[in-house]
C-alpha cells in the first residue's frame, strides 16, 4: 500500500493547483508537510488546514524564490518544524507568455531565475540534509513544454527542459548516497495558471488534441509525484513520468 507515514515533505508553489493537491494527498498518506507559498496567504492557510484534516502535521512558508536567500531560509524552517526533511517536491514556477521577438532580457531572466535557478538552490539545500543522513527522495514537476517545447513561451519550455536535465544529474550524483530524483512531466492542468488560456479557441485545439480528451485534474498529478516520492518508487531513479493524458507519447 502506498504510504508516507513519518515521513516529513517540503512542497513547493504548494498552496494551490498541482502543489495543494500533492500537499493534501501527501496528508492522507501520513506525511508531514511544509507548505512553501508565495503570495496567497489565505490559499496556504486552508491547503495546511486540509492537510491538518487529514491527521498529520503541517505548517505554511511564504517564499519569494526569485530572491537567492529564500531557499536556505525555508528549508530550515521547515526542518524546524516539522522535523528531519525526507521528502522534496519542487513545483514552483511562473508561467507567462513572450514571443521571441519582443521577449525582453528581464523576461527571459526571471522565468530562468524562478523556473531553474531558485530549483537548483531548493535541491541544494534539500540534498545537505539529506545526503548525511542517507536517504530522500525529490521529485521536480517539468512540463510536455520541456519535452517538446512551446511556441511564445520558449523561456518557460527552455527552463522545464533544463529541469529534466538536472534532475538526471543529481540521479547521478546523489544516487549514491541513497537519494532517488525523479521528474513528473504534466501536459495541460486544470489551474488558476491555465484557466484563461483554455477558455480560448487555441485553448480548445489544445483540448481536443488530447487523446483522452480533456484537461487533467491537479489530483491526477498528485497521484504520481506520492508514488515516485513513496518506497513503492524504490528503484525508480532519474526517470521522467510523463502524466499528459497521451499528448506527448515519450518513452
Amino acid at each position: 500500500m502506498l504510504s508516507l507515514a513519518g515521513k516529513t515533505a517540503l512542497v513547493t508553489g504548494g498552496s494551490r493547483g498541482i502543489g495543494r493537491a500533492v500537499c493534501v494527498l501527501f496528508g492522507h498518506l501520513g506525511a508531514r508537510v511544509a507548505v512553501a507559498y508565495g503570495h496567497d496567504d489565505d490559499a496556504a492557510r486552508e491547503t495546511v488546514a486540509a492537510v491538518q484534516n487529514a491527521g498529520t502535521d503541517a505548517i505554511a512558508l511564504k517564499a519569494d524564490f526569485a530572491n537567492a536567500s529564500e531557499p536556505e531560509r525555508v528549508v530550515q524552517q521547515a526542518e524546524d518544524g516539522l522535523g528531519p526533511l525526507d521528502i522534496l517536491v519542487v513545483n514552483h514556477g511562473i508561467w507567462k507568455q513572450a514571443p521571441i521577438a519582443s521577449m525582453t532580457d528581464a523576461e527571459w531572466d526571471e522565468t530562468l531565475r524562478v523556473n531553474l535557478g531558485s530549483a537548483r538552490a531548493v535541491c541544494a539545500e534539500a540534498s545537505r540534509r539529506m545526503v548525511p543522513r542517507g536517504a530522500g527522495a525529490m521529485v521536480l514537476v517539468a512540463s510536455t513544454a520541456g519535452q517538446r517545447g512551446e511556441g511564445g513561451y520558449s523561456h518557460y519550455a527552455a527552463a522545464k527542459g533544463a529541469l529534466i536535465a538536472f534532475a538526471k544529474s543529481l540521479a547521478k550524483e546523489l544516487g549514491p548516497s541513497g537519494i532517488r530524483v525523479n521528474v513528473v512531466a504534466p501536459g495541460w492542468v486544470r489551474t488558476d495558471m491555465t484557466r484563461e488560456a483554455l477558455k480560448t479557441p487555441e485553448g480548445r485545439v489544445v483540448v481536443d488534441a488530447i487523446p483522452l480528451g480533456r484537461v487533467a485534474r491537479p489530483e491526477e498529478i498528485a497521484g504520481p509525484v506520492a508514488f515516485l516520492a513513496s518506497d513503492l518508487a524504490s528503484y525508480m531513479h532519474g526517470h521522467v513520468l510523463s502524466v499528459n493524458g497521451g499528448s506527448v507519447m515519450v518513452g
